[in-house]
């Protein structure tokens, strides 16, 4: 066998593909960061019909298959970023809210167990708002590394890796930042705020999920 760890993978997200399904979830499977964005554009995207308007939480797994260059430059689409530089913080929070009725939301999940639920924690709120509510439809990258055991596994996981990472990649004031490790701060830049578990999907199908047989984001 020349890479059995792919296969080992191939197998597992198999598994998670019709326990997510089971849980009216719609599921999509991709070799690769890259293989997502062709899965985006040939089996979802072309699949849904009257999507006028895109928005986005944050995920470095999205931002890693490029899907977003494409948004950007698609001017049959209006885009709500919330990450454009050029805008004040009070626009940025504007296009947060309008996110939360655009036709399509893309974004990752931070942690997904081996029964099909997602677990997230979020600084704002929009990402798991828009998630579980508002869009007519959203798409979820979720590459292999973010499968875990149990919600418990997963929310240790978010704690004590994920919000760490994304303080230092954020550059946020947070004490987890100089530490690599979570103090439960009261920090005015603290991250971990709202957390949100989705145990199933409705309306069934709303939600489609792009499964990645490679280890992306955090």
């Amino acid at each position: 066998m020349t890479n059995p760890i792919d296969t080992f993978w191939t197998l597992r997200l198999a598994e998670l593909k019709e326990v997510l399904e089971k849980n009216n979830f719609e599921v999509f499977m991709a070799n690769s960061v890259k293989d997502a964005k062709k899965v985006f554009n040939e089996e979802i995207m072309s699949s849904l019909k009257g999507v006028k308007t895109v928005a986005i939480g944050g995920s470095v797994t999205l931002a890693d298959t490029g899907i977003l260059d494409d948004v950007r430059s698609n001017e049959a689409l209006e885009f709500f970023d919330p990450y454009d530089k050029s805008l004040s913080a009070e626009e940025k929070y504007e296009l947060r809210r309008q996110s939360l009725l655009a036709d399509l939301f893309l974004t990752g999940t931070n942690g997904v167990t081996e029964c099909g639920k997602l677990i997230n924690l979020d600084m704002t709120g929009n990402r798991v708002a828009a998630l579980n509510f508002g869009p007519k439809h959203v798409v979820l990258f979720i590459s292999r590394n973010k499968l875990v055991e149990t919600v418990d596994d997963a929310m240790f996981r978010i704690k004590d890796y994920v919000a760490p990472v994304n303080t230092m990649r954020l550059d946020m004031k947070t004490p987890c930042k100089k530490t690599g490790q979570c103090l439960d701060c009261s920090s005015p830049e603290r991250i971990c705020n709202i957390w949100t578990i989705t145990e199933k999907c409705f309306p069934p199908k709303r939600i489609k999920i792009v499964l990645i047989n490679e280890d992306a984001g955090y």
